[in-house]
């Protein structure tokens, strides 16, 4: 593979990328170009000939993917039970503090994805820089996260087409549905990456437009409505339940944030990883503001803590702060408009919880952390037991048929919350010890493609931040003591023990020392580095180009 990488390409780069990547020649000639290369003839490849999968994914799937393909009814109707338990200012400051840790991880993340966009993410980096049993541990509880979150997103679609029409058990929408999504992700990655483009754009298009609202009803422009201003900051109040409120909304927000470190999961399936995962990363700032802080804000702004059919409440239905928001406003049949903007997230959601699980479950059985047949790929790269299996999973949300949704809702997200918190703080530490290699090794922080911010504070920050949340995200549980909410706030701590020492001791693995960790395999350069438009040419990107860019 390459050696060591530089960040701009060298005269021998620039041969090898016009050699193999000419315009005017056909396929024949590019497959010649790109075996004579040698060892970079991987690099070009549309499979990737280590895990079977395609290359298919353009540098704006992977942006938008990035930027909304995370939201979904996590944040719209997840964010109802924060709200509910710790009032608008615990949800703020909830979202501020896990945003500032997401934008830590995220930093250790596009560093280590840019250099070493191999499929595997992060099980793969944490076997190759710490410990491959510590690997299983993080590949398994990243995978928990996942197919909590399609359970989470399968109980929420399904409760919206039970309110439009009940004639149809909620169980026979969740089968519809099944098959559905099965279907659609056996096309291929570039039509999950098409239809993620554009139902992700919708999302942030929807959102926006709630924000709009928002500030016209607060101000009193919505006709025959009060202006309510920062009514609900007073009454209910701005923390419904003090420091035990705002500790339970760290749960919530953890899972809401999940999804953000997709990228890397997405990097051996992205055509350009170079380019797209540091561009993606830079958006991680925007995403934190407008997505996240913002609809923190608005939510508590238009939206009573103490409101009935909260996420949390003892409703057996769902409710989005936005529906009742818009219900307050007097506009009784905004709620079917809200429920379809709930149904669009679902859709994309639920298709990026599935490629995201199914991607993890494949490269670890790749590499033996998981069943070998998991990890069989056709011949047009798609892994089909992974993604039937990881969707068989989105069956936990039939839970709701005797908890109720809003019941069930909140088990899966405690039980996820924590391995989100697990995975974040093992991405700083491989970060760490990915950095002790590099310099023990005799390279410079220059060499990098994408280099961290603020390092090494940024990934000890990260490391510290995340731990500690792992540990008291289930304060709330104490006083006074609920064994089941207990168990289910910390089953998943011993759990990651536990697989990391038996897979340890059953397989006697080995902590590497930083002098003989590789750091020169997975490395991979650009399908289409070559098509770019050299520097100072005067013919540079237009302008709504460099403005996409740079959010």
């Amino acid at each position: 593979m390459l050696g060591k990488p530089h960040s701009t390409p060298g005269k021998d780069d620039e041969a090898v990328s016009i050699r193999n990547h000419d315009a005017d020649a056909d396929a024949a000639g590019a497959t010649e170009a790109a075996t004579a290369a040698g060892s970079d003839s991987d690099d070009f490849r549309a499979m990737d000939p280590h895990s079977g999968v395609k290359r298919g994914l353009k540098t704006r799937h992977l942006s938008m993917m990035a930027l909304a393909g995370i939201i979904g009814p996590g944040l719209l109707i997840g964010s109802g039970g924060a709200l509910s338990s710790g009032g608008p200012a615990s949800l703020l400051i909830g979202f501020g503090v896990i945003g500032i840790i997401a934008f830590s991880v995220m930093q250790s993340l596009g560093e280590l994805t840019t250099l070493y966009p191999t499929g595997g993410a992060f099980a793969a980096l944490s076997d190759r820089f710490v410990d491959k049993a510590f690997g299983v541990a993080v590949g398994w509880n990243y995978y928990v996260v996942w197919f909590c979150v399609l359970a989470n997103e399968y109980n929420v679609i399904s409760s919206i087409m039970v309110f439009w029409s009940d004639r149809v058990p909620i169980w026979g929408y969740f089968l519809i549905f099944w098959f559905a999504f099965l279907a659609f992700q056996l096309l291929g990655v570039e039509t999950f990456g098409e239809a993620e483009f554009w139902l992700a754009l919708i999302k942030i298009i929807g959102l926006i437009a709630y924000f709009f609202f928002s500030i016209i009803y607060a101000s009193g422009g919505v006709e025959g409505a009060d202006a309510i201003g920062f009514r609900y900051w007073h009454d209910p109040g701005a923390f419904a339940n003090g420091f035990k409120g705002v500790a339970s909304v760290f749960v919530f927000c953890s899972t809401f944030y999940a999804g953000v470190e997709s990228v890397a999961v997405a990097a051996t399936e992205t055509r350009n990883p170079r380019r797209a995962v540091p561009l993606a990363i830079r958006q991680v700032f925007v995403r934190i503001i407008v997505v996240y802080m913002g609809s923190a804000f608005f939510f508590g702004l238009t939206c009573p803590s103490n409101a009935g059919g909260l996420v949390g409440d003892s409703s057996r239905a769902l409710r989005s702060p936005m529906t009742i928001a818009i219900q307050n406003a007097g506009w009784e049949g905004g709620v079917h408009l809200i429920n379809a903007f709930i149904f669009v997230t679902c859709l994309s959601a639920i298709n990026s919880s599935i490629y995201i699980g199914s991607r993890t479950l494949l490269y670890m059985a790749q590499d033996g952390k998981a069943p070998r047949f998991l990890g069989w790929t056709d011949k047009r790269g798609v892994p089909i037991p992974a993604i039937v299996f990881t969707n068989l999973c989105g069956a936990l949300s039939m839970m709701n048929v005797s908890t109720g949704a809003s019941r069930a809702y909140g088990y899966i997200v405690n039980l996820s919350g924590v391995s989100t918190f697990l995975v974040w703080g093992a991405i700083s530490l491989t970060h760490i010890r990915f950095r002790a290699a590099w310099k023990v090794q005799g390279h410079a922080e220059s060499e990098l493609p994408f280099v961290s911010l603020w390092y090494p504070y940024n990934a000890y920050f990260g490391l510290g931040a995340n731990i500690f949340l792992a540990l008291i995200q289930g304060w709330s549980t104490f006083a006074p003591f609920d064994a089941g909410l207990f168990v289910d706030a910390y089953i998943l701590l011993p759990l990651f023990g536990v697989i990391y020492v038996v897979y340890k001791l059953v397989f006697k693995t080995k902590l590497w020392r930083a002098d003989e960790i590789d750091l020169q395999s997975g490395r991979r350069r650009d399908l289409d580095e070559g098509k770019r438009l050299p520097v100072g040419d005067g013919t540079g990107p237009k302008w709504w180009t460099r403005i996409f860019k740079g959010i």
